[in-house]
């Protein structure tokens, strides 16, 4: 098992539950993956401020429901504090190696896996296992574009990835251009207003942003209604559309573009602070930036500001490079994986989370923990790679009609339809 994240102790409990025996690796010091970072200063994709932005009674595992005593979106620390009591209750912490970094998993030759891998104090092992799951989540290398606005290596003040942002206090009486609009960007651009002293948030596309509550309701609540599953596409769109508008408004009359799309054709970004920080006039938005120019940024409508720093929430690129080339990246980036999970040619290699839903991800995960389980024990079988292979072009096929081609898209799934097919394998 790599990985000791909300995937990872899901696989975990559920092979443990069967009687299957695992090691686990994962180079952070204690369970938790990325909800524990902020609370530990470590470098990663989670912030001081951040918090769920799915419910609690959904974001918790089955049967272990987070403490009632938490928030409907508790913070990161609370979170944390939660997966770490999980996986202590579910007795999985001994199973992991922690501050031990995965380097290489190879096949073996016999139908086995070897494992390499490195810890703490640089000492280097390697062991065989039959199964290996990976659970080490898909927030790893951060992107930024490509190439970077012209003058860019002239720019006099500081550049940074979200991944390396913590806390906005860092940047007390700054000014600070956020680029992006996904669920990092609006995040860091609050944050950002209540300490910095100008804050610019630069958008180049526009998405829809989507309160965290709609009639008195977590969104993610009613993504899995059974009134809104028996609607079709089309009508879960105008559903949606028709709330936005009451509840929102049209983007544009906030200084932000509209989106070229409709819902649910690209990920939405969940928020309840960002509008109002623009209407607060603590969060200023403009265009995509053009060019650099000293101190100065100059975006795509001719006007420019000074800027002390330019934070950059343009997303992760997914990397395993610890696994064999091409696996499970296709060459245009695209993830393969049989149902999201299995890896065609490469019996025994699994994957846990590498989904993005509309929705929390909890359910689905502990899905996939049950089908691998299966899978591992013996009781589940797969298909002859040809099929595999064939589902996954269905699906990505299916992907990129809705949404387009690209990396984040080739892992969006809809949270019904796929806890739908994962419980009919279950149930081969």
């Amino acid at each position: 098992m790599i990985g000791a994240g909300l995937s990872g102790l899901a696989v975990g409990r559920a092979l443990k539950e069967s009687g299957v025996d695992f090691t686990g690796f994962d180079r952070a010091p204690d369970a938790g993956g990325l909800w524990r970072q902020p609370g530990a200063g470590e470098r990663g994709p989670g912030y001081r401020t951040l918090h769920l932005n799915t419910a609690r009674d959904l974001t918790g595992y089955a049967g272990r429901p987070m403490p009632s005593s938490y928030p409907l979106y508790p913070r990161h620390t609370e979170v944390a504090a939660y997966l770490r009591d999980f996986a202590e209750r579910a007795g999985l912490l001994d199973h992991f190696a922690f501050r031990t970094e995965v380097t290489s998993v190879r096949p073996a030759g016999d139908g086995a896996w070897t494992v390499a891998g490195r810890d703490a104090d640089g000492t280097e092992a390697s062991r065989r296992f039959t199964h290996v799951v990976v659970a080490s989540g898909h927030h790893t290398e951060p992107a930024l574009p490509d190439p970077l606005p012209p003058g860019a290596d002239t720019f006099t003040g500081r550049t940074l990835h979200a991944l390396d942002y913590q806390d906005g206090a860092a940047f007390t009486g700054r000014r600070v251009v956020v680029v992006g609009l996904g669920a990092s960007a609006v995040d860091i651009a609050a944050d950002l207003s209540r300490h910095a002293a100008r804050t610019l948030l630069s958008v180049r596309r526009g998405l829809h942003i989507v309160p965290k509550q709609l009639y008195g309701m977590s969104v993610d609540q009613i993504a899995e209604a059974p009134w809104f599953q028996e609607m079709s596409l089309a009508g879960q769109r105008k559903f949606c559309e028709e709330a936005l508008r009451v509840a929102r408004g049209r983007l544009a009359d906030y200084g932000l573009p509209e989106p070229d799309h409709p819902v649910f054709s690209s990920a939405v970004t969940i928020s309840d602070e960002i509008l109002s920080r623009i209407r607060h006039g603590a969060v200023h938005p403009r265009p995509a930036i053009a060019s650099f120019d000293g101190d100065r940024v100059v975006f795509a409508d001719g006007t420019a500001e000074p800027a002390d720093a330019v934070v950059y929430c343009t997303g992760y690129r997914m990397d395993f490079p610890f696994l064999p080339a091409g696996c499970p990246l296709a060459p245009d980036g695209a993830v393969e994986l049989y149902r999201r999970v299995a890896a065609p040619g490469l019996p025994g290699l699994y994957f846990a989370g590498l989904v993005r839903p509309v929705g929390a991800i909890t359910r689905l995960v502990e899905a996939q923990a049950r089908w691998i389980t299966r899978l591992v024990t013996g009781t589940a079988v797969l298909p002859a790679e040809d099929v595999m292979r064939e589902e996954i072009a269905g699906y990505l096929d299916a992907v990129a009609e809705r949404y387009g081609r690209t990396q984040g898209s080739s892992i969006q799934v809809d949270v019904g339809p796929y806890l739908t097919e994962l419980r009919d394998a279950l149930d081969e």
